[in-house]
């Protein structure tokens, strides 16, 4: 069987998010495979850290860039000779423009639950470009339960074609030198409003007084209308008090978990949350949000809070800084950080896309 896969998202230096999601299906695919025969399309040459080529695993480059999904891609697909039994794209959208059969990822609908929160030009293209690619994609890949009922409830599709594979767990063999930060509570995402930044700082602001030499550490790059969300730390009287470290690098991610007293994610919605699972797998206490996806990946290991509700955030901060060590909830970080792996992500996404190419159901 001839696999296609879209590679353009995984192709990136700073991997977040789908980027991330991207990268480690098509690193861990390359891992498990022993048959069919693999081509990756990519807008650019290969980085270095993308899987080596094969007799099995080819890329092919083309362009335009600009235009990957409505022209690059369909164009190369359609120039290449044999044709491809399937296409995985981990991403949002398929190309159009072509007969082989499609299966898309959707990381979550946030674009439809707080519009708002986007810009008009990418809301625009998340609402359009994703209502087509559903159509006529023969599966849907996404990352959690929560995010299956969502797909179901808004595009009416048949539960069947929408298939679970929650994402895996990934830290860096090597580290970096650790930064001296003294205590912290740690926040890691991108800097956008979805991720309830706000709440978070005005909520640190009212317990801050109670710890003076504790500080909020924000690690993630600048996404969309953040600039609110850098502000905040002068509205609330906590400029001295809150780092942003924008963008950190892999290597230096796991002396950042593993030093924080609490990391706090009290986000209005997510599709998974990876830095959650992650924190986990330090010890870390978490605190994060009562709602979305969040109470499926953090299970009993996590200290809820209402994101909508400062009071409730700040409390929650509380608890985490004042509870002494909880084996019960230890045990219980372990055994969820234990559920979720790439490879066994890799090996369903895998069944998948061997169905779809020979005309099966996808659904397992």
């Amino acid at each position: 069987m001839i696999i296609a896969i879209d590679g353009y998202e995984a192709n990136v230096s700073n991997r977040v998010g789908i980027g991330r999601y991207a990268y480690e299906i098509i690193r861990n695919i390359h891992k498990i495979s022993t048959k069919n025969t693999y081509r990756v399309y990519l807008p650019g040459r290969p980085l270095s850290d993308m899987p080596k080529e094969s007799d099995q695993w080819k890329y092919r480059v083309a362009g335009p860039e600009k235009l990957w999904t409505f022209v690059g891609l369909p164009l190369a697909i359609a120039l290449d000779s044999p044709k491809p039994d399937v296409l995985f794209s981990p991403t949002h959208y398929v190309p159009r423009w072509i007969s082989t059969p499609r299966v898309m990822a959707i990381m979550d609908l946030s674009y439809l639950e707080y519009p708002q929160m986007f810009r008009a030009k990418d809301l625009h293209q998340l609402i359009h470009w994703t209502t087509y690619s559903v159509r006529y994609a023969r599966a849907i890949m996404t990352i959690s339960e929560f995010s299956k009922r969502a797909i179901i409830d808004a595009y009416k599709v048949p539960e069947k074609r929408v298939i679970v594979t929650y994402p895996g767990l990934t830290m860096p063999k090597t580290q970096t030198k650790e930064r001296s930060l003294g205590d912290y509570i740690l926040s890691v995402g991108t800097l956008q409003p979805r991720k309830n930044f706000v709440h978070l700082i005005e909520a640190f602001s009212q317990i801050a007084p109670k710890y003076p030499g504790l500080s909020l550490v924000i690690v993630g790059k600048k996404g969309w209308l953040y600039e609110e969300i850098l502000a905040a730390p002068q509205q609330y009287a906590v400029v001295d008090k809150v780092k942003f470290l924008d963008f950190v690098a892999d290597d230096e991610l796991p002396a950042l978990y593993r030093n924080a007293k609490v990391f706090a994610l009290p986000s209005l919605y997510e599709g998974f949350g990876l830095p959650v699972l992650e924190a986990m797998s330090y010890g870390v206490p978490v605190v994060v949000s009562n709602v979305s996806s969040l109470p499926e990946i953090a299970g009993e290991a996590g200290i809820y809070v209402d994101p909508e509700s400062i009071e409730s955030i700040a409390q929650g901060l509380e608890k985490a800084l004042s509870e002494k060590r909880d084996v019960t909830r230890e045990r219980a970080a372990k055994k969820q950080v234990a559920k979720f792996t790439w490879e066994k992500a890799a090996k369903q996404t895998l069944e998948v896309l061997e169905k779809v190419g020979k005309g099966e159901s996808p659904s397992r």
